[in-house]
């Protein structure tokens, strides 16, 4: 329907003779509209997936360009690795300096080689944590953006520590005395998107997923069967909306019709809008009250009530 109604926007500057068909182009783009808005509003698991995944979706260097003003990166765990998964810094938000950090998939060919595809290695974990400290050193808030399948699974991604470092992010994000907003704004697998999501508001986009593990790897688990995957991120609940309910986050922040990669100038409005509102909502805690919140939200998660007790 999007090629007809380009066609026919072209034919009526090519051709005189084909009259005034305004009014019919009009009436496709209003049925495409509700089109779009049935099928998004009705998307299941694997579908969300699909949308969360589309190679034009705006990741966290598109966002920080669009959002933030005077962002300088800051690269290097102090430990001899570059972290190039995770991109970090300083930057304005309005008149407000904050700490920056989120994960980078890349988009040219070469640059998700360079990004290894948005999974980063211990050494882009320490990098974050080492920045977070330094925000919480100056009292700068700290933004991060989740967008990963995972943590780096590879051989020499254990032998330096993966899982440690993961746990100590976790560790370490739960003590900060400033404030911490998180948004997942494509994929959020696993321990590799809760290394950078302990926060005090958890923010997540329309259409992003955010489980434990990939709904791949959820099929090769349970059904040591591949196939079985559309199944599997039906059963996850990894959208937005059924993870509000349970708790897991605390806004949804509405997409463009069609999703972020159609409008990813109207996605950053709309994202930094909820940022805004969020920040200022944590700005009269204290330091001791965000560090205890944020405990208290992460441990509360899960917990359930059975009708003996």
């Amino acid at each position: 329907m999007e090629n007809q109604i380009r066609e026919l926007d072209s034919l009526t500057h090519m051709y005189d003779s084909v009259g005034d068909i305004t009014h019919e182009i009009h009436k496709l783009k209003k049925k495409l509209r509700h089109m779009k808005r049935d099928i998004f509003h009705g998307l299941n698991g694997w579908q969300k997936t699909q949308v969360a995944r589309h190679p034009d979706r705006p990741h966290t260097l598109d966002y920080i360009q669009l959002i933030f003003t005077c962002f300088n990166e800051l690269q290097g765990d102090r430990h001899g690795g570059l972290g190039a998964s995770i991109v970090s810094g300083f930057a304005k938000f309005d008149d407000q300096t904050v700490m920056v950090i989120g994960h980078e998939k890349g988009k040219a060919p070469e640059e998700k080689i360079f990004r290894n595809f948005g999974m980063p290695q211990p050494a882009g974990y320490r990098k974050a944590l080492r920045l977070m400290k330094l925000a919480e050193k100056f009292n700068f808030p700290i933004i991060t953006f989740i967008d990963t399948p995972g943590a780096y699974p590879g051989i020499d991604a254990e032998e330096n520590g993966q899982s440690e470092a993961i746990a100590q992010n976790i560790y370490g994000m739960s003590t900060l005395k400033v404030p911490v907003i998180s948004v997942v704004i494509g994929e959020g697998g696993s321990g590799g998107a809760l290394a950078i999501g302990v926060a005090n508001r958890v923010l997540m986009l329309e259409h992003a997923v955010y489980s434990v593990i990939s709904p791949e790897g959820c099929a090769s688990i349970l059904w040591d069967d591949k196939e079985k995957v559309k199944q599997a991120a039906n059963s996850l609940c990894l959208t937005s909306q059924e993870l509000i309910k349970l708790n897991v986050i605390d806004l949804i922040v509405k997409e463009p019709l069609g999703g972020a990669h159609r409008h990813p100038k109207r996605a950053a409005i709309l994202l930094k809008k909820a940022l805004r509102l969020s920040l200022q909502a944590l700005s009269d805690s204290s330091p001791e009250q965000l560090a205890r919140h944020r405990q208290e939200k992460f441990r509360n998660m899960g917990v359930f009530q059975t009708e003996d007790e």
